[in-house]
């Protein structure tokens, strides 16, 4: 059955806000089917809207004028967990892709990514998954003052094996276990496995939590 989502897009650029209407209304998705309810071209009028109305889904630019964006995502999580937030940039700065999973984003793209990443950015974050887009990666570690790289420092930091290191990296680019099997052969309950230890051992009980834990400690 079509699952019908609202959308809430949060953007001052007009062009490619109908762009985007255009893209999410001709999806040709067998799953969902996206409506535009909401656009606001600035933190006021966003207010407004989250005053009155929830959307499904948020796509929000993290540039948006007279807004503090990341605590806006904050406090849209903290009100209903249940929204889901893709941030759409002009460039990829590791250290706001950082603090915008730290402050609770579900996705992250770039706003010169494709038609089919877009789609599949809002369809893996519609069915409850976490989205890092292409090209997208964690700031290089600065002072170095033990000379232990970020992967050996983390790992002897949580107890992860070396196996367990190379799984958490793959999830922090958003695969599943299915896409991890593939990439390092092994089954997709091997896979399951590893996730679930890597979970226990770091404290967390969900994947999004790991791809932010993989991006706040430079592994990706």
């Amino acid at each position: 059955m079509l699952r019908h989502l609202d959308i809430l897009v949060a953007d001052h650029h007009p062009i490619f806000v109908e762009g985007l209407r255009s893209m999410l209304t001709n999806t040709g998705d067998e799953r969902f089917s996206y409506h535009i309810k909401g656009v606001a071209s600035n933190g006021p009028e966003l207010a407004e809207y989250l005053d009155g109305s929830q959307p499904d889904l948020f796509l929000l630019d993290p540039d948006l004028p007279d807004a503090e964006v990341l605590k806006i995502v904050s406090t849209v999580k903290q009100n209903n967990a249940k929204i889901r937030i893709l941030i759409l940039n002009g460039s990829g700065d590791p250290a706001h892709i950082q603090a915008a999973f730290r402050a609770g984003a579900d996705g992250y793209m770039l706003k010169s990514g494709s038609h089919d990443e877009l789609l599949q950015a809002v369809g893996e974050l519609a069915e409850g998954r976490t989205f890092v887009g292409r090209g997208l990666m964690a700031m290089d570690v600065q002072n170095n003052q033990d000379g232990l790289t970020p992967d050996l420092r983390f790992a002897r930091k949580s107890g992860l094996t070396r196996r367990e290191m190379e799984i958490l990296k793959l999830i922090g680019q958003a695969l599943t276990n299915k896409e991890i099997s593939e990439r390092i052969f092994i089954s997709d309950q091997t896979a399951s496995v590893h996730r679930k230890n890597i979970m226990r051992k770091l404290g967390v009980n969900s994947t999004g939590s790991l791809i932010k834990m993989a991006f706040e400690n430079h592994l990706v």
